[in-house]
């Protein structure tokens, strides 16, 4: 049973005239991926990451940004998504990348990778922790389904952990749907808004998942 409403955003622009073809430049500079310990659907995405690096980047004469992508598991779950870009002076713009992603709320088990011909460089990163709250989408009573809001959810988790994190996004899988809150302290988070799960119908059986940092395998 869904438990979310079904939204839809539309998109338009004032029409452009239409302009002769160019040929792109090829890109110049360093590859890199921030491949990033984050559940964020592409447009929050590019909100939150590609489009705010992409200005500091090009500001500072750094490079810039070449797209992202999002990495799902067999049941569509987002496991992680990357940034990618091409950097110059990559003594100066690792160190300055790393400091603005963290600064947008990188979670910990973040890293970048950085190509240089066969070489390839892992440098870890990230301050951010997070949890995902699993609740039972299939299971409990019809009732609980009809009666409860699972926007109320969120926004009392939201009130909860306020100073702490925040909710940031969701996934709606087969049998669960889950809520993805990062903060500054997974285990604290956790025990804020554990008597609200407890109490809640729709959050019954909620599963609370450390998410960042990733737990050992």
């Amino acid at each position: 049973m869904s438990l979310f409403k079904k939204f839809t955003k539309i998109f338009g622009g004032d029409a452009k005239p239409a302009s002769k073809p160019t040929s792109p430049q090829p890109p110049q500079g360093t590859a890199v991926t921030a491949q990033l310990n984050h559940k964020l659907m592409p447009i929050d995405r590019g909100d939150r990451y590609e489009d705010p690096l992409n200005d500091e980047l090009t500001k500072h004469g750094f490079g810039e940004t070449d797209g992202g992508g999002t990495m799902m598991s067999k049941t569509k779950e987002i496991e992680f998504i990357d940034v990618e870009m091409y950097l110059t002076q990559p003594e100066k713009s690792i160190p300055f990348v790393i400091e603005r992603l963290e600064s947008y709320g990188a979670p910990k088990g973040s890293k970048l990778i950085v190509r240089d011909g066969d070489k390839r460089t892992e440098i870890p990163f990230g301050k951010a922790e997070g949890i995902g709250v699993y609740l039972d989408g299939n299971n409990l009573p019809d009732e609980v389904y009809k009666t409860c809001d699972i926007n109320v959810v969120i926004a009392e988790l939201n009130k909860l952990v306020q100073g702490h994190g925040s909710f940031q996004c969701y996934w709606q899988g087969p049998t669960e749907t889950a809520l993805y809150i990062y903060g500054d302290d997974a285990e604290l988070m956790k025990k804020l808004i554990e008597p609200y799960l407890a109490m809640y119908p729709l959050c019954k059986g909620a599963r609370v998942v450390t998410i960042a940092p990733r737990p050992p395998a």
